[in-house]
């Protein structure tokens, strides 16, 4: 089924007329004609009931016409999200380290928010690796990760850079790194920043 027969079904369907619809399209009425029967083949039933007023909706042709207008409604908003790039909306999600979303993304997501008020920014949390195969998998549409990330299929741009302190009582420094060995480290499970 082509989009352009569509067209034709619904300018069809809101004229009344053959003759109508084809004026207002611009085409020759044999064409309109001729569209309005392929798409009846296509289908294999009967859209339209001809009379020397013009055409009248069949029952399943009524039935259809708003799945048409619905079809042409939401092609009309894709070209608009593709032409309007100045002025994006709909969805964005975001994947992020439960660290880096609670001290890094509040600043970037209010900044991005105030640019872009009409995108909806979605946030999932969770350690790279899990990241990492949702990216790939399309369920989100990038991520704030530890790196390298070294994949084929993945760009990336580092945002900032981390900086991993030890913190110990003065009797401990003059013991380091040795003291370190002597201690037990609490760390975040396996995966959560690597």
């Amino acid at each position: 089924m082509e989009l352009h027969d569509l067209k034709v079904f619904l300018a069809v369907a809101e004229e009344g007329s053959i003759t109508k619809a084809a004026q207002r399209l611009g085409y020759v009425q044999s064409n309109v004609t001729a569209r309005i029967h392929q798409l009846e083949s296509e289908l294999h039933t009967k859209l339209f009931y001809r009379h020397r007023r013009g055409v009248q909706l069949t029952p399943l042709g009524d039935t259809i016409l708003p799945y048409a207008k619905k079809i042409f409604s939401l092609c009309h908003q894709m070209q608009a999200l593709v032409q309007d790039d100045s002025n994006p909306s709909g969805p964005l999600r975001i994947g992020s380290m439960e660290t880096t979303a609670a001290i890094r993304l509040p600043k970037i997501f209010t900044t991005y928010h105030n640019t872009y008020p009409n995108v909806e920014l979605v946030l999932v949390t969770g350690p790279t690796s899990d990241l990492l195969q949702a990216v790939l998998d399309y369920q989100i549409d990038g991520a704030f990760v530890s790196s390298p990330i070294k994949h084929p299929d993945v760009v990336q741009e580092a945002s900032v850079q981390e900086e991993l302190v030890l913190i110990a009582n003065k009797t401990e420094t003059l013991r380091l790194p040795s003291c370190i060995q002597e201690r037990k480290l609490l760390v975040f499970r396996k995966g959560c920043s690597s």
